[in-house]
């Protein structure tokens, strides 16, 4: 935890002892009241705090806050949604990368049980977001949008951005950097690939298809080589 993230709402608020930042300070950090840590805003500032006492049930904090953090990079995912564990990966790696949305959509070669996972439904899925972000020490969080299909997902799309589709078997060139971050959508089908109906959908809607190499990637790996690809140039 290289930045302990802090909802707005508890900045101002004890720090419970059961909370894991609680266990972070006083056992791997081994803060004692007027030490200070790296602490940050949920999309928000970054800045300083400290430990202003430790109780029987909870730690008192201030805080002092910096500037805002920059803007995330103008990278979006959209993602054939994968089995829960690979959601997992791709969460954390995705707000570590800096990458400013996530939209997951049900593909044709996908299992529709994914959708319905505790992941999803009990909201898991922003705690990875938070874990990532605190491991790049940053604040801001990627947005997380689920579609109920490839079409639906594609016409949700921000305008003005170039677009790449992942794909191991009729893309004819290696995806490349360019000579700056810019605004793209990156398109990733799920662990069983594109549906033809999919692929010839991709392509009537702009989308130009890329591989990452002749090896078979984990989607979780993939996802991280592509963006650090993007990313290379900026």
């Amino acid at each position: 935890m290289n930045l302990i993230l802090f909802e707005p709402a508890e900045a101002g608020l004890p720090l419970p002892l059961s909370d894991p930042r609680a266990a972070h300070l006083l056992r791997v950090l081994r803060r004692a009241p007027g030490d200070t840590f790296d602490a940050g805003l949920v999309n928000g500032p970054r800045g300083k705090g400290t430990v202003l006492g430790v109780g029987p049930d909870a730690i008192s904090l201030g805080f002092s806050w910096g500037a805002p953090t920059p803007e995330l990079d103008p990278v979006h995912l959209l993602l054939g949604l994968p089995r829960p564990q690979t959601a997992r990966k791709i969460l954390g790696e995705a707000a570590a990368l800096g990458v400013s949305s996530l939209r997951f959509f049900p593909s044709e070669r996908g299992e529709p049980g994914y959708a319905t996972s505790t992941l999803w439904r009990d909201g898991e899925w922003r705690r990875h977001l938070l874990d990532g972000a605190a491991q790049a020490f940053d604040t801001r969080l990627p947005e997380v949008l689920h579609a109920p299909d490839l079409a639906s997902a594609i016409a949700g799309l921000p305008g003005g951005c170039a677009r790449v589709a992942l794909d191991n078997y009729e893309a004819p060139r290696r995806l490349a950097p360019g000579t700056a971050i810019v605004p793209t959508v990156l398109a990733l089908g799920p662990e069983r690939g594109w549906s033809a109906p999919e692929r010839d959908l991709l392509r009537s809607t702009g989308f130009a298809l890329a591989h990452l190499g002749a090896r078979v990637l984990r989607t979780e790996t993939a996802v991280v080589a592509a963006v650090a690809i993007l990313k290379a140039a900026g």
